[in-house]
């Protein structure tokens, strides 16, 4: 008769006190909610790399708009040759005078104005380095390829250039990240040291104080360091400094809304927002009009595009149409303010009762 095999049932008492002793403690070290959390943090991550990668990995112009100065039957016949162009890289008009092109770019209308000669085969193309330099690059390179073929040539010059502190005018942009990440570690802050939701709309309508505050001291010493101490934008302090505390506002008020509404992940959904989606499609490194159709769409829409393209107006085309700008920026602000006011005041409703 065969014998059955020894079972040491030490060994298996030991061994699940082991196991279960290894799960309790794994439990205690990283809780299911935390474990989320990484999950979250893995995929911001990735989705950082995507973003980034994918509005720069391949630039190239889309619709750039440009006027077209010559006689009506010349220019209607190069207008019609650029727009034809595959891929659709330009998009040409025509403009009757000079002195009318020229005033289209110096308030940042346009990026180019190609101006047709009619006693020779050299053309000239004005350009604004300061609402991009890599946007006036691909323009020049463009009509340049254009000219080419046409066995002309191209002069450039470049009627609204950088300031000589702000190379290839990235100057705004960075500006506007500092700005903003100030704006949602601040409100971020907060939110860790007293509670990522306010118990009452009174305890929120106070922290947005504090933000404003904040805000307001931000956007000075931005404006302050770009101005005053590097030389990078001169001129137009004041209104560098609105912009900024406003900038700065709209941060902390949307975070607060985040976090109002999903807790610490709403610090997430706010990196997700200003760094993942908004930095890509501000117009720092390319230019909007040089990016892919997603980035290029979302860019006006968002705070950080809208910011960076208010600074260029201001900065380099007399304000020209900033209003657009402007709203976009006060629009996030007053959203993320109302619904940290309005939803703080609704959890505390029944507690009131």
């Amino acid at each position: 008769m065969q014998e059955e095999p020894h079972v040491d049932r030490g060994s298996e008492r030991k061994l699940a006190i082991l196991e279960k002793t290894f799960r309790q403690d794994f439990g205690d070290a990283v809780s299911a909610r935390t474990l989320v959390l990484i999950l979250a943090v893995l995929l911001l991550g990735i989705g950082f790399t995507l973003s980034y990668v994918g509005a720069f990995h391949d630039p190239a112009p889309h619709r750039i708009p440009i006027v077209v100065v010559a006689p009506a039957g010349v220019s209607s016949q190069s207008v019609r040759q650029i727009n034809s162009l595959r891929g659709q890289p330009i998009s040409a008009t025509v403009v009757a005078s000079y002195a009318r092109a020229v005033a289209l770019i110096r308030n940042g209308s346009t990026d180019g104005v190609l101006i047709l000669s009619t006693t020779g085969r050299r053309d000239t193309l004005l350009v604004a380095s300061g609402g991009g330099a890599a946007l006036a690059t691909a323009v020049e390179t463009v009509v340049g390829n254009i000219e080419s073929a046409a066995q002309r040539s191209l002069t450039v010059k470049d009627v609204v250039p950088s300031q000589p502190g702000d190379f290839r005018g990235l100057s705004s942009f960075y500006l506007v990240v500092g700005w903003l990440v100030g704006g949602y570690l601040v409100a971020a802050l907060l939110g860790i040291s007293s509670g990522a939701r306010p118990t009452t709309g009174r305890r929120a309508f106070i922290r947005l104080q504090i933000v404003a505050l904040y805000a307001i001291l931000a956007g000075l010493g931005g404006a302050l360091v770009v101005g005053q101490v590097l030389g990078a934008l001169s001129g137009h302090f004041f209104a560098m400094w609105a912009i900024g505390a406003l900038v700065v506002f709209c941060a902390a008020a949307v975070t607060m809304a985040f976090q109002v509404l999903f807790g610490v992940a709403g610090i997430g959904l706010t990196i997700l927002l200003f760094v993942i989606l908004g930095n890509p499609s501000a117009g720092g490194a390319y230019s909007a009009s040089l990016l892919p159709p997603f980035w290029r769409a979302i860019s006006s829409a968002l705070p950080n595009g809208a910011a960076v393209e208010a600074l260029h107006r201001v900065v380099y085309f007399h304000a020209y149409d900033v209003t657009g700008n402007i709203l976009v920026i006060a629009t996030w602000a007053a959203s993320g303010a109302a619904i940290a006011l309005i939803v703080s005041t609704l959890r505390a409703l029944p507690d009131s009762t």
